[in-house]
């Protein structure tokens, strides 16, 4: 209800005034309040604002270090990947690399066993064939020796009398030679 009462005093005090005296202060209020803002802007210009400016300062001298920081980061790290893939480049070709001389190399071994396994062979094949004709030399010559012996018993069976060595060794190698021919 004082509400009310307020609002009706106001209301008519306005009408007994003119309307100028509403919008603007009392002269002592003015001053006042002209002078309490001076004293808050002094107070304010004096020890706020610099205090506030030190710490605006401290914190983009921060941000700016922080930045910094992380470029420095930013580029080590770039670094340290261009090294890691360069080094990983370089195993990937030295891995490379040795596969093929090793590919190389067994090749080679390959080679090189294939061409002593032909020698070895050879060397046996002759060797083989050394101690086969040797063999059939020796039989050839056995039994040429058992032919005359039994050539010269036949033959002395035969004739009834025994052939002297030199006719018995003729006869024998002409025998042996017609059988050759046959």
């Amino acid at each position: 209800m004082h509400l009310l009462t307020a609002v009706t005093v106001l209301a008519a005090e306005e009408e007994a005034s003119s309307g100028i005296d509403l919008v603007l202060p009392a002269t002592a209020e003015l001053v006042a309040g002209i002078l309490a803002f001076g004293i808050v802007f002094f107070v304010v210009w004096k020890w706020a604002l610099p205090t506030i400016n030190q710490t605006l300062e401290a914190r983009q001298g921060a941000i700016t270090g922080q930045l910094s920081e992380a470029e420095k980061a930013k580029a080590e790290a770039e670094s340290l990947l261009a090294d890691y893939r360069a080094q990983l480049a370089e195993a990937k070709s030295e891995g490379n690399r040795i596969v093929e001389e090793a590919r190389v190399s067994g090749d080679q071994m390959k080679a090189e066993i294939i061409a002593k396994a032909n020698d070895d062979a050879s060397q046996l094949i002759a060797k083989a064939r050394a101690e086969a004709e040797s063999e059939r030399s020796r039989a050839l010559a056995e039994a040429r020796h058992e032919v005359g012996a039994l050539s010269v018993e036949l033959a002395g069976k035969i004739v009834g009398e025994s052939l002297d060595a030199k006719a018995h060794k003729g006869l024998v190698e002409r025998y042996l030679a017609d059988l050759e021919k046959m």
